[in-house]
């Protein structure tokens, strides 16, 4: 979920943390105390160390994230911040966005004790912290991170987002429930790493059951209307943006001026809220995006949404991600007493649970995390932009291959 401008769904993924430690020093005292018996009494403190993106390229993010995981914290104990009689204490990190930060600080808070590191809104780092947690046998759950490769990383590594993966099965659902073999899927995206890897991906997953071309912009492209029209010119079934930056807005004016809205179907990934404004034709769009407060129907979301009602805000894009944290923490540490990494690890695996979003999953063959996803349209209502739920793709159909552990 690296900080581009999601326009395309793959490209949303989130950070990790701050704090400089010796890694040996840290190693030893890690080993040392997963290798002794948990000493600790029923009264205390049970330790949970957070790094994220608090300042830096995706602080916008970490903030929804931390914001969610308080709350999912409040709801989860019922407000006493306890399980079993035990205080949850949270030391919170900033990774500033950076993966060696991150690392530094996962590594200090291991060799200070901490069995339980959570964040992550940048997959770069929760791809570098995982194999730390697998060394000193710690239990870590990364956060909006969507990068597929932490799925299946390592029996010590969870995630509480959704992955890339499940972003290129929502694009299937935008097709239609009743949508025939051989539909045209054209994919618009900037010719760069982020474009193409969106392109491969929809290959990879849609590619065997429908065609799937590209039209690949140059990232130096300041005129986009003779790619609008060669857009329209394909006449696709369904045209995926994927596009990342701060040109989206021009690329969307020039398919309003060429008709594209009215050639095809478009489909792109919906980002937070603050960016909704800026799509100069929304109406024309189906937007695919793994929550909006306004699409799941429970007690959980409803819980959330008054939460925060109450502050005057609305759960965003990756409020769920911390939330979901949370109570996976809390389930971790009922069943496994917060110092039993082992135990903790199966009282997750498999578990189902209700979240924001809806019922999910943690597959226990690979930590991959089944949760339904959404397609909304954007409609002004009484001057503001409203999110209006099209459709919930349920989450056995936004399921991503098994990837077993190595």
């Amino acid at each position: 979920m690296e900080k581009k401008r999601l326009c395309g769904i793959a490209g949303v993924t989130a950070a990790l943390a701050l704090a400089v430690a010796g890694a040996g020093t840290a190693g030893a005292q890690s080993r040392q105390s997963s290798a002794a018996p948990a000493a600790a009494s029923a009264k205390s403190p049970v330790k949970v160390g957070i790094i994220y993106t608090r300042t830096g390229l995706l602080s916008a993010y970490g903030a929804e994230y931390i914001q969610g995981f308080r709350l999912g914290l409040q709801y989860a104990t019922h407000g006493t911040g306890k399980v079993n009689g035990r205080k949850i204490e949270v030391t919170t990190v900033d990774d500033g966005f950076d993966a060696a930060k991150a690392v530094s600080a996962a590594k200090d808070l291991i060799g200070r004790g901490y069995k339980i590191i959570g964040g992550s809104v940048g997959s770069g780092i929760a791809l570098q912290v995982g194999p730390v947690a697998a060394q000193n046998k710690v239990l870590y759950i990364s956060g909006p991170a969507a990068n597929d490769g932490i799925t299946g990383l390592n029996r010590y590594t969870f995630r509480s987002g959704r992955q890339t993966i499940q972003d290129v099965l929502a694009i299937k659902g935008a097709l239609g429930k009743k949508a025939a073999a051989g539909r045209k899927i054209v994919v618009f995206a900037q010719d760069s790493a982020f474009g193409q890897g969106n392109v491969a991906a929809v290959k990879a997953y849609l590619g065997t059951r429908h065609r799937v071309e590209s039209i690949l912009v140059p990232l130096s492209a300041s005129d986009f209307t003779p790619f609008a029209q060669q857009a329209k010119n394909a006449k696709p079934d369904l045209l995926y943006v994927a596009w990342a930056g701060t040109t989206y807005s021009a690329v969307f004016r020039a398919f309003a001026q060429q008709g594209v809205f009215k050639a095809t179907k478009v489909a792109t990934g919906l980002a937070e809220r603050a960016t909704w404004s800026t799509y100069p034709s929304p109406g024309g769009i189906t937007f695919l995006t793994h929550y909006v407060s306004g699409a799941p129907k429970n007690k959980v979301n409803n819980w959330l949404k008054r939460a925060m009602r109450r502050r005057g805000q609305v759960p965003d894009l990756f409020t769920p991600d911390g939330f979901v944290a949370a109570q996976m923490i809390v389930r971790a540490i009922q069943k496994g007493g917060g110092d039993n990494v082992d135990r903790m690890i199966r009282a997750l695996e498999g578990w189902q649970f209700l979240a924001p979003k809806g019922l999910q999953r943690i597959r226990q063959a690979d930590h991959a995390m089944i949760q339904p996803m959404f397609s909304v349209s954007l409609k002004k209502v009484k001057g503001k932009l409203v999110a209006t739920p099209l459709r919930t793709f349920s989450p056995a159909t936004m399921a991503p291959p098994v990837k077993r552990f190595p």
